[in-house]
C-alpha cells in the first residue's frame, strides 16, 4: 500500500504542475483572493459547480473570466436579469420555412465554463432551467435531449446586500452547488496593489488596448483537466477520515448523538450530497497541495464551503442571530478529529 501511495504521490506531483501554472496566470490579474481561486479550481477538478456570494467589486466575475482564459476551453458569460427566459439559456426550436420543420438552436449553456452572473436576478423558471444541465449534464429542447460539452462547470455569482428585484435560489437548487463561497474584502496591502495595477487598465477597458492587457496565456487544456479528475479519483481516503466526514454530516442532522446541544437551531441537516461533495472537495484540495492522500485538516479547510448552504436554521436560530456558519463551527469544534 505504501509503495502504491508513493507511486501515486510522484505521479500527482508531476501531473498537477498545471495547477500552479493556472494560479500563476490568474495572479497576474487577481490580487490576493487565493481562497476563491483555490475553490474555483476545486470545482473544476471535482466536477462541482460553485456559487460565489459577495458585495459588488470583489472581482468575482473577473476571477471566473480570468480562470477561463487560462484554460483552453469554451467560456460563456450569461447576465441574469428579470426578463430572461429559459429559452435564452438553453436554446429553442426555430421553424425552418423552406423545409417546413423545426430545427434546434442551442443556447449559451453549451459551453465548458458558464458564468451565471447575478443568478438571483432571474426568476425561478430561469433558475430551474439550469437544474437539468447542472445535475445531468444534458439539456432538453423540444422532445430531444442534448449533452453539454465536457468538462461542464457552472460558476454563479450573487449579491447578498440587495433584496429588491431578486429571486432567492430555492434550497433544492442551492444543494446542486458543490461549494458556496463567501468572498470578503482584500487587505489594505492587497488593495494598494489593486490600485497600482488596475487604475490605468480601467481607463483602457473596452478598447483594443485592453485586450489581453495582462498577457494571459492558456496554460491548461481540457485534456489536462480530465487527467486531473482521474487522479483526484485515485487519491487515498483513510477509513478514519471517511468516518470523520460521516460524523460531521450526521452531526448536522442529529447533533444530540454527538452531545452537541444545538438541535433546536437546526431545521434541516446536510443532505447525502454533502457527504459525497465533502469527500470529493477534500480530494481535490489534496491534489492542489500535490498530495495523494486526504488529511482531516483538508476536510476542515473545505468543510465550511460545502456545508454552509446545506444546513437550514430554524426561526429560533434566526431570532437569536445564529447562522448556519455558527452551527457548523460548533460542530467542527465538538466532533472528534481522528
Amino acid at each position: 500500500m505504501n509503495t502504491e501511495l508513493e507511486s501515486l504521490t510522484n505521479q500527482i506531483r508531476e501531473e498537477s504542475a498545471f495547477v500552479d501554472q493556472i494560479i500563476s496566470e490568474v495572479s497576474k490579474v487577481i490580487v490576493g483572493q487565493r481562497y476563491m481561486i483555490d475553490r474555483l479550481l476545486i470545482g473544476v477538478l471535482s466536477n462541482g459547480h460553485v456559487l460565489l456570494e459577495g458585495v459588488p467589486g470583489l472581482a468575482k466575475t473577473l476571477a471566473v473570466k480570468t480562470l477561463s482564459q487560462t484554460i483552453d476551453a469554451k467560456f460563456q458569460r450569461i447576465q441574469f436579469t428579470p426578463d430572461l427566459l429559459p429559452a435564452d439559456l438553453v436554446g429553442t426550436l426555430i421553424f425552418n420555412q423552406k423545409e417546413g420543420t423545426f430545427t434546434p438552436r442551442k443556447g449559451p449553456i453549451f459551453a465548458n465554463v458558464i458564468l451565471a452572473d447575478e443568478i438571483n436576478r432571474a426568476p425561478a423558471k430561469v433558475q430551474s432551467a439550469l437544474l437539468e444541465s447542472m445535475q445531468e449534464h444534458q439539456v432538453t429542447i423540444g422532445d430531444s435531449t442534448y449533452h453539454v460539452p465536457e468538462p461542464f462547470l457552472v460558476l454563479a455569482t450573487q449579491n447578498p446586500i440587495e433584496q429588491e428585484g431578486t429571486y432567492p435560489l430555492p434550497e433544492a437548487q442551492v444543494d446542486r452547488f458543490m461549494l458556496k463561497l463567501k468572498i470578503g474584502y482584500p487587505s489594505k496591502k492587497e488593495e494598494k496593489t489593486i490600485l497600482d495595477r488596475m487604475s490605468n487598465a480601467w481607463l483602457d477597458m473596452g478598447t483594443p488596448a485592453a485586450e489581453n492587457e495582462f498577457d494571459l496565456r492558456a496554460v491548461a487544456s481540457i485534456t489536462d483537466i480530465m487527467k486531473g479528475r482521474q487522479l483526484v479519483k485515485q487519491i487515498y481516503v483513510d477509513e478514519k477520515v471517511k468516518n470523520y466526514i460521516l460524523d460531521l454530516v450526521f452531526a448536522t442532522r442529529r447533533p444530540e448523538d454527538f452531545k452537541i446541544n444545538i438541535g433546536q437551531y437546526i431545521q434541516y441537516g446536510a443532505s447525502p450530497r454533502a457527504t459525497i461533495f465533502l469527500t470529493l472537495a477534500a480530494k481535490a484540495y489534496a491534489f492542489l497541495r500535490h498530495r495523494a492522500h486526504v488529511t482531516p485538516d483538508d476536510v476542515k479547510t473545505i468543510g465550511m464551503d460545502v456545508l454552509r448552504h446545506r444546513v437550514i436554521v430554524t426561526y429560533e436560530a434566526e431570532a437569536e442571530e445564529i447562522s448556519s456558519e455558527d452551527i457548523i463551527k460548533k460542530i467542527f469544534d465538538e466532533v472528534e478529529v481522528p
